[in-house]
């Protein structure tokens, strides 16, 4: 609710103009037919005549739609017309003797010429694929040199190469294909040239660069106004040259409905609205957010841009990425240049995931920033901040841009900590005995370990349980630790099962005591277990074996007592006159001893015995000192534990400075077989209290020696 009333609040009054547009063309449609082709035509002809000159485009038509690839669709069929002159007459027939090629960028939007093959009725086979450049330039710009290949391939297979299709500013990396070389090519061949993309924006601009301004000679562009001024439910122009309007008319460009024209009130009013100047505005401000971004990424360490020019880029493309030394040692003095991927497969996708992670953060942290994360061919996963299409909606200002970069200065450390420790956490697993290290290059974090339970000749079913019951307790146990790091299930799909995920980490953890903290709790888990089944077993041998004997007791009770007086009448007139005196037998378990006993003594003394203490749970015995505050899993400074131990080692000569006596007897004092009787008792009394006699080591001297001396000065 709060960021749908934020998101309200940003659209701001344009936006409600653009709104009562809609409610103006229904009210306006009912007008007479006259009227309304007045008004529809003045309406039209004024949004056109705005638009081609904000966006320099002389001489152009435009045509408004909800869809912003119905634009590109229409262009397609107006081209349709145009070439193949009987097409009107013949339909399909004409495209079958000569097949019409339309191309693409690789890197356009997914799934761009499935739809329009679709829609026009035309085969897959009819749209190529241009790839990008691979050698020179930008990886994200097509290839001219393959493009005119490719053309004069299809012209001499017999094809028609109808249209292309370039980018100013491609869908991921916001890149700018080489317009100037791509129109001289369409002129060669007699193709018709089509852009699109958010560079577009810029064209309002005084200042515009050249790979942009060659768009204003294009054949046609389709501009997305409603996202780059913050206006909603307004509609998408394509702005496109041509001379013949029976061809327009026929391939849907123009309507001579009335009604069809009032798509473009809502852009009419919206326009008056912002004025020229509110237009350049909302767009110069989206340009200075991302130069301010691009700017700031570069004095930060282990953090590569893409962008095509970096003195003017409306998109920014980067992503965490940290060279190691053995492979490039010239790394740090090229931390600007464009992103290069790992040589290993794993390592890029393990960048990969961490910068998914850091996108996913740096977008929650700073929503107003409108950060998102975007797949790219090359560089793996990256973080892209395009202001054109979220600030004005979001209302991103200066300061949301200068606390992303702040947001993303204190994630560095944390992804160079936990890419560094994540190794030496897999050594240490490795070598631990009773843990298995999970290889998971879809988790950002330190990395993932599974307790392995001892299975000891159960079923897999049996062994599944106890291994998935063993890791859910440890799981618990780790978070109710006082520490900084994250301990889950992993994600809700995909992941490992029965497993233990750790998330980010800082570079002071202490790694060999993480792992140490969790085998030695997984082996507690395990034995209070094992312990617990081992109960469970005595005690049904022990019912069972009860079983036996009461039956046997009985069966012994009868022959004692006779046949005669387990009859009902006859035995209860015997019993008075011949009372029989036979001691209660009964049987008690000692689940310690794991045996049953006989009750005769309990009856003897009133009193039930207490028999022996159970053992004590089994702890890990893996604390170690720490300074005041300091959390587990922190190594602490080697000063500090150095000036510890010379105080522990001091405190103790200080002791013996004091009293450098041995804690013994007084002189002269002689123990007398009184005393001697007496401390033996003491001893077998205070065994048999604790109870620990055979899971305890014995005493050592000096207690014994300090119960001597307190029984001999009493």
């Amino acid at each position: 609710d709060s960021a749908l009333s934020c998101s309200l609040q940003n659209v701001g009054e344009q936006g409600h103009m653009a709104l009562l547009g809609h409610s103006l063309a229904a009210y306006i449609s009912v007008l007479d037919r006259e009227r309304l082709r007045k008004l529809t035509t003045r309406i039209l002809s004024d949004t056109t005549l705005w638009l081609c000159r904000l966006f320099r485009y002389e001489n152009g038509s435009a045509y408004y739609h909800e869809d912003d690839r119905e634009g590109l669709l229409k262009i397609c069929r107006l081209v349709i017309h145009t070439r193949y002159e009987d097409y009107t007459v013949e339909g399909f027939n004409v495209l079958y003797t000569k097949q019409p090629v339309i191309y693409i960028s690789s890197a356009a939007r997914t799934g761009l010429g499935q739809a329009l093959c679709n829609q026009l009725g035309l085969p897959l086979s009819c749209m190529c694929r241009v790839p990008c450049n691979t050698m020179f330039g930008s990886q994200h710009q097509m290839d001219v040199a393959l493009l005119d290949r490719l053309i004069k391939d299809d012209v001499e297979s017999g094809k028609l190469p109808l249209l292309l299709v370039a980018n100013a500013g491609t869908p991921g990396a916001g890149h700018t294909d080489k317009l100037g070389r791509l129109k001289e090519l369409c002129e060669q061949y007699n193709m018709w040239l089509h852009v699109e993309g958010v560079n577009l924006a810029t064209l309002a601009l005084g200042y515009v660069s050249s790979s942009v301004l060659a768009a204003t000679k294009c054949d046609s562009m389709t501009l997305t106004l409603g996202s780059w001024l913050g206006l909603p439910a307004v509609p998408a122009v394509t702005l496109y040259r041509h001379e013949d309007p029976s061809l327009s008319l026929a391939a849907g460009l123009t309507s001579s409905q009335p009604v069809e024209k009032l798509r473009a009130l809502p852009l009419w009013l919206s326009l008056q609205y912002l004025g020229h100047d509110g237009i350049v505005e909302r767009i110069k401000h989206a340009s200075q957010l991302s130069q301010r971004l691009l700017e700031n990424l570069k004095n930060l360490d282990f953090i590569k841009t893409s962008v095509e020019d970096e003195l003017s880029s409306p998109v920014v493309v980067f992503k965490f990425f940290r060279e190691y030394s053995s492979r490039d040692q010239t790394s740090h003095a090229v931390q600007a240049s464009t992103i290069q991927h790992p040589i290993i497969s794993s390592e890029r996708h393990l960048y990969d995931t961490f910068n998914q992670w850091l996108g996913e953060q740096l977008a929650q942290l700073v929503p107003a920033s409108g950060v998102d994360v975007v797949e790219l061919e090359h560089e793996g996963t990256c973080v892209r901040f395009s202001p054109l299409m979220t600030s004005a909606v979001l209302g991103t200002e200066i300061q949301d841009v200068d606390q992303l970069v702040d947001c993303l200065k204190l994630k560095i450390p944390v992804l160079t900590s936990t890419l560094q420790l994540r190794e030496e956490f897999e050594q240490e697993v490795r070598r631990t005995v009773g843990l298995l290290y999970i290889e998971d290059l879809d988790w950002p974090g330190l990395g993932v370990v599974r307790y392995n339970y001892h299975s000891d000749g159960k079923n897999d079913d049996k062994q599944e349980k106890e291994l998935e019951k063993i890791n859910t307790e440890l799981l618990k146990k780790l978070n109710e630790l006082e520490s900084d790091l994250t301990f889950s299930l992993g994600p809700e799909f995909g992941g490992q099962k029965n497993c233990v995920y750790i998330g980010m980490v800082t570079e002071d953890l202490d790694v060999s005591e993480l792992v140490e903290t969790i085998a030695a709790t997984g082996r507690e888990i395990e034995e209070n277990s094992r312990l617990l089944e081992n109960m469970t077993e005595v005690v049904r041998k022990g019912i069972q074996e009860a079983q036996l004997q009461l039956q046997k007791a009985n069966e012994e009770r009868l022959l004692e007592e006779g046949l005669l007086r387990q009859i009902p009448v006859v035995g209860s007139v015997l019993n008075w006159f011949s009372p029989f005196q036979a001691s209660p037998k009964g049987r008690t378990f000692n689940l310690t001893a794991g045996s049953l006993e006989s009750t005769e003594s309990t009856y003897v003394s009133k009193a039930q015995g207490t028999g022996t203490t159970p053992p004590p749970t089994p702890t890990s015995s893996i604390a170690k000192q720490r300074l005041p505050g300091q959390k587990v899993f922190k190594r602490s400074l080697r000063s500090s534990d150095a000036f510890s131990e010379t105080s522990s080692i001091s405190h103790c000569e200080d002791l013996e400075k004091i009293d450098p006596r041995p804690p013994a007897l007084s002189p002269g004092h002689e123990q007398g077989p009184l005393e001697t009787e007496k401390t033996e008792e003491q001893e077998v009394a205070q065994a048999t209290k604790t109870g620990t006699e055979d899971f305890q080591s014995e005493k050592s001297p000096n207690d014994c020696t300090k119960a001597e001396e307190q029984e001999s000065l009493r």
